[in-house]
């Protein structure tokens, strides 16, 4: 539908209060689904980190209650409660009510903060279909409740307390408006919690969950701080060296970084500011890796294990091992989005490599034979990267690619990756069938066969061989994997979207895990950027003898048909893979954007992800039988 031509001041919208963060809740909070719904527990978690980070909350309970709610309750100063002299109304009532309003402004209240837009407990209030405050302060206690961001009445005084106990508790529900699903997921949100403490060692938090079947309760305390977190993330890894730890500060940045290295090839490095995980990154890192390559280069001339002709470690080579956290307390700190997803301070990499520089200098001096451990994984990495860099080489240059040239892609006619996408599809059946199916113009169909290597058990050498893996890298065209040879750019992707699709069953869930665990490992950009979706087919179709058929994607929705239809004859077509569909069918129902269910692919948790991905794909067969077990009536994937 074209939009009209007349277009003046008075189609300019202005969303008053809390009507914007309705509006477009996913520039608030990233996204709708279990990520962004899991962010509200966040938001007022990190209000009271902030409190704890001033020196004044050192306990905080997290309790997800029966009826779908969270309670958030810290030790803190509590919100002030006064009138606001601008605003006419109570301090809290500005902080749940008003964009941008906070004590984060302020450096006398805040000097370091997490929270830094003044948005986030407003947001929260926004999005929640009924939110109460109460606040214990001066000898008070206050309370105020809130119905979709909307006060229901000012706050008011409603007890008394001992003088020296403060603090303040948000109890909140989701509003299923706005939401997907409501229902939190805990294995994320505990993860969240123990990570938050091992950021702030002098923090306890109380996690409760008290929902039927999920009942939980742990204390979650880490004195030993970001050493605790290297030995928790390298639990179970053959280590190469000890645990090594340092911190300082400059320029009203302080800097704390603990690292170790395993015996595995692959590098894990978290970085955090504020307490809060700037999950792609940022100068921060960015800063460390650069001078942990400079130093351990520089170790190696010296040492005489790189000679003159040869030419350096690469910062791939010297990390390959590495298991290493980098937290910084910034007082400025610039993030990309409201999410913080990554830092963008100059100035936090020229003091993170300032201190990395000194840190590692003073530890491997003293450490010699740990030094040359390390510096043998740089060397062994730098052998297997050149091998495989030859391998890359050899594949690329096999046959020059070209659309449609190789008897697998069927391409789609227009160039423009904003509008196109690619279907992965298992078989020659259902890949045929597609491609009858699909729209030519903007959709493209990669056939695989079987399911592809697991390469979380597989070396880079044999991933780079795998013929289904070599197709998949050509057409999307964006290279593979930073730091082997051609670098990863996201850029050069030729498709918006990169869409899963196999048959209803085991061995289709299978070959998307396998697919899935080759994007987490070795193109994890594309999840990040929201590229990755699993496509829906429906499982049955129920065709009553008089009206329209309906398609039904799940054994729930069956029962659901039968009950409705109960008395009623009609037939039911189960599709046993995508190949029964007619092409018809398959448009219909798995490929058209205007009536499919695409499913995409999060990552809400990355350290929770990496760890239930090795323990899925890897070598232990136990964990995974345990994990299986315990989690096999909630395996489904958030849209």
């Amino acid at each position: 539908m074209a939009a009209k031509d007349n277009y003046g001041a008075e189609n300019i919208s202005i969303l008053e209060g809390l009507e914007a963060v309705r509006k477009r809740p996913g520039m608030y909070i990233g996204s709708v689904g279990s990520r962004g719904l899991n962010h509200l527990i966040y938001e007022i978690v990190d209000n009271a980190v902030d409190e704890h980070l001033a020196g004044f909350c050192s306990e905080i309970n997290v309790t997800l209650n029966p009826d779908g709610s969270v309670t958030v309750e810290d030790n803190g100063r509590g919100i002030p409660t006064a009138k606001h002299p601008t605003a006419g109304v109570s301090a809290v009532e500005v902080v749940f009510t008003i964009l941008h309003a906070g004590g984060k402004f302020s450096d006398d209240t805040y000097k370091i903060s997490g929270g830094l837009h003044g948005v986030g407990s407003a947001v929260v209030n926004a999005l929640s279909k009924e939110l109460s405050v109460e606040v214990k302060r001066d000898g008070k206690v206050f309370f105020q409740s809130y119905k979709q961001g909307k006060p229901l009445a000012p706050l008011k005084e409603t007890g008394i307390c001992a003088k020296k106990t403060t603090g303040t508790k948000v109890t909140f529900a989701p509003d299923p408006e706005i939401f997907e699903k409501t229902e939190f997921k805990s294995d994320a949100v505990r993860s969240r919690l123990h990570e938050t403490v091992y950021l702030n060692p002098g923090l306890t938090i109380h996690f409760t969950d008290k929902r039927p079947g999920f009942e939980a309760d742990e204390v979650f305390h880490e004195p030993e701080g970001l050493s605790a977190y290297v030995k928790a993330l390298n639990e179970g890894k053959e280590t190469v060296c000890d645990i090594v730890r340092f911190s300082d500060s400059a320029d009203d940045i302080e800097v704390e970084v603990a690292f170790q290295f395993v015996d595995v090839f692959e590098e894990n490095i978290l970085g955090f500011c504020n307490t809060i995980f700037t999950q792609e990154g940022g100068s921060h890192i960015t800063g460390f890796k650069t001078k942990f390559t400079t130093v351990i280069n520089q170790y190696a001339r010296e040492l005489g294990i790189l000679k003159e002709k040869d030419a350096n470690f690469t910062g791939t080579d010297v990390r390959n091992g590495m298991t290493a956290v980098i937290a910084v307390k910034h007082p400025d700190p610039r993030f990309e989005g409201q999410t913080k997803t990554k830092l963008d301070n100059p100035d936090a990499a020229t003091v993170v490599a300032n201190i990395t520089g000194i840190g590692v200098t003073h530890f491997f001096d003293k450490n010699p034979e740990q030094l040359k451990a390390v510096i043998e994984c740089a060397n062994k990495s730098a052998k297997i990267r050149k091998a495989e860099e030859k391998a890359k080489t050899n594949m690329l240059s096999k046959s020059k690619f070209s659309f449609d040239s190789n008897g697998k892609l069927a391409n789609c006619e227009s160039r423009k990756a904003s509008e196109c996408e690619i279907f992965i599809v298992e078989g020659d059946s259902a890949g045929g069938s597609a491609k009858t199916a699909r729209n030519r113009a903007t959709q493209a169909i990669l056939p695989i066969r079987g399911k592809i290597l697991n390469v979380e058990k597989a070396s880079i050498d044999k991933v780079l061989g795998n013929a289904e893996i070599q197709s998949m890298i050509l057409a999307f065209g964006c290279g593979f994997m930073e730091g082997y040879g051609n670098d990863f750019d996201i850029d050069k992707l030729r498709y918006d979207k990169i869409v899963i699709m196999t048959d209803a069953d085991v061995d289709g869930a299978h070959i998307d895990t396998l697919l899935l665990t080759f994007f987490y490992r070795f193109m994890p950009e594309l999840i990040k950027a929201g590229h990755i979706y699993i496509a829906t087919p429906p499982l049955y179709r129920a065709k009553p003898k008089k009206g329209e058929g309906e398609y039904l994607y799940d054994d729930r929705a069956l029962e659901k048909y039968r009950q409705e239809h109960e008395g009623e004859s009609f037939e039911v077509q189960r599709y046993k893979g995508l190949g029964e569909m007619d092409p018809e069918q398959l448009w219909e129902t798995t490929l058209n954007p205007e009536t499919r269910i695409l499913k995409q692919v999060e990552i809400e948790d990355a350290i929770l992800a990496s760890k239930v991905t090795e323990m899925l794909m890897g070598t232990e067969v136990p964990p995974r039988r345990d994990f299986i077990y315990a989690h096999a009536d909630e395996a489904e994937i958030d849209a």
